[in-house]
């Protein structure tokens, strides 16, 4: 049995730390603020309850006593702003009946074929990439399936693909928007991320009753259950490695000592602040975007609505040249933004008679940098908040007069909550292969979306569990 250290109560460190426990280990999880989730964090006022972070939960196969999660029909709605409307489904065939009927019948063909090479994409990254950890073994494997490789199309963006397969601007669109999941731009992103829409909408996209924050919950009970430590307001400050391995960590109160050490923290975080590594923190200098969220307490319904509705700009290429900038221009935020409203058809998250509405923008991220905004700029904001809301008013979604209430929160509001340096929602941006999950000593680990295999609570999961499993096949 190892005596072994998570730092972070994210939902890679929960789980983590779930199954090391399970496989006998004595677990100790160490986080910074007063409560576990990381950025499945959920928010309370006034009778409303927000998830102010991960809305939808897809492979909900690859969690352990996840409940009952309720399906989603649609996944999505697609508002465009020539005015037609998009819903997914995680029926193929219905899907192509919804295309068809919305942007015709060669725009549905079009998806059908994209469709099989998505599906041959995600098949390749399933087999070879997603649940393995990244050694030069596991590249050199699967360099021999040239079959992988081919589907993968190393080297093409996903706007490549998307301009081969699809010739409706609005297909294109859609597809474009799947990069943002790993905060990248779908200009230069991999077109091996085709595999994230094949995920969604083969699998499904699911919801748990009184918001997906419940998770957070359940792991913590498990936790509790299988006998692990979790100490809030406990802030690591440094791993402790000596003679080629990890020995301990350090927090204000003391040291800690630790055979293993599994951080959940940014990677960012890990080999700048935690255990200084410039060779792997050169690595990192491609950083997601971040987001800017509303919460709205609304009066009434709004049946136009689904569970997850986007509003899509006329220009998306303006919004990344905003949220990424340029050798022009620096980094602002998106004038004519895509508008992304969460509105759960769930009793338990509002009261009666009104909507719990949470709204997402792409957005820079927070510093002072050319490729940043200052969010904590007096007023930038309120005027940002105000403006989104205008901007859902010209698009047909007019709410200003039906508020309770309006918050918001920044990328920088995420940087304090979360520990994610300047509100980078996924860390480093981009494809299918990130950071790795083994550090730089013997005994140090690496979980959660900011390393392999990415963002978003399955691949959050899927790098808990491989590192874990790695933990207890080195210690049996």
């Amino acid at each position: 049995m190892s005596r072994i250290v998570v730092i972070g109560a994210g939902v890679g460190g929960l789980t983590a730390a779930i199954r090391l426990a399970a496989a006998g280990h004595a677990v100790a999880v160490y986080e910074r603020s007063g409560a576990a989730g990381g950025k499945l964090g959920v928010h309370e006022r006034d009778g409303f309850r927000f998830d102010t972070g991960p809305s939808l939960l897809t492979l909900p196969q690859v969690f352990d006593d996840l409940g009952e999660p309720v399906p989603l029909d649609p996944i999505v709605r697609h508002v465009f702003r020539d005015g037609t409307v998009l819903d997914s489904s995680a029926s193929h065939e219905v899907f192509l009946e919804r295309i068809a009927a919305a942007l015709g019948a060669d725009a549905a063909a079009d998806w059908d074929r994209f469709w099989r090479r998505a599906g041959r994409i995600w098949r390749a990254s399933w087999r070879s990439v997603l649940r393995r950890p990244v050694t030069p073994a596991a590249l050199a494997a699967l360099s021999w399936r040239l079959g992988d490789l081919a589907a993968i199309a190393p080297g093409r963006t996903l706007r490549g693909l998307g301009r081969t397969y699809l010739r409706d601007p609005r297909l294109r669109m859609m597809l474009d928007r799947y990069a943002t999941y790993t905060g990248a731009d779908p200009r230069r992103a991999p077109a091996a991320l085709a595999a994230i829409p094949y995920a969604e909408l083969h699998f499904g996209g699911w919801y748990l009753a009184g918001g997906l924050g419940t998770l957070a919950d359940a792991l913590v009970r498990r936790c509790t259950e299988l006998g692990v430590e979790i100490h809030l307001n406990s802030e690591v400050t440094a791993v402790e490695a000596a003679g080629g391995r990890v020995r301990g960590v350090r927090l204000a109160a003391g040291r800690v000592a630790a055979d293993v050490v599994v951080s959940n923290v940014d990677a960012l975080t890990l080999y700048r602040d935690l255990l200084p590594t410039p060779s792997r923190l050169a690595r990192l200098a491609g950083r997601s975007l971040a987001g800017f969220v509303l919460l709205l307490g609304v009066r009434g319904e709004t049946p136009e609505l689904a569970h997850h509705t986007v509003f899509f700009p006329g220009h998306y290429d303006g919004e990344f040249d905003a949220i990424f900038g340029s050798a022009a221009r620096r980094a602002r935020p998106a004038d004519d933004p895509t508008i992304l409203v969460t509105r759960a058809a769930d009793p338990e998250v509002r009261p009666a008679g009104s909507e719990a509405w949470f709204v997402l923008v792409n957005a820079p991220r927070h510093g002072n940098g050319w490729r940043a905004v200052d969010w904590r700029r007096p007023g930038l904001a309120d005027a940002y908040g105000r403006h989104v809301l205008d901007v859902l008013a010209r698009r047909g979604l007019d709410v200003r007069d039906r508020l309770h209430f309006m918050e918001t929160r920044t990328p920088a509001d995420l940087a304090d909550s979360a520990g994610a340096p300047g509100g980078a929602i996924y860390g480093t941006a981009g494809g299918l292969l990130r950071p790795v999950n083994h550090g730089p000593v013997d005994g140090l680990y690496l979980v959660g979306g900011s390393v392999h295999p990415g963002g978003g609570l399955p691949m959050v999961t899927l790098s808990a569990r491989m590192v874990a499993d790695r933990i207890t096949d080195r210690s049996g």
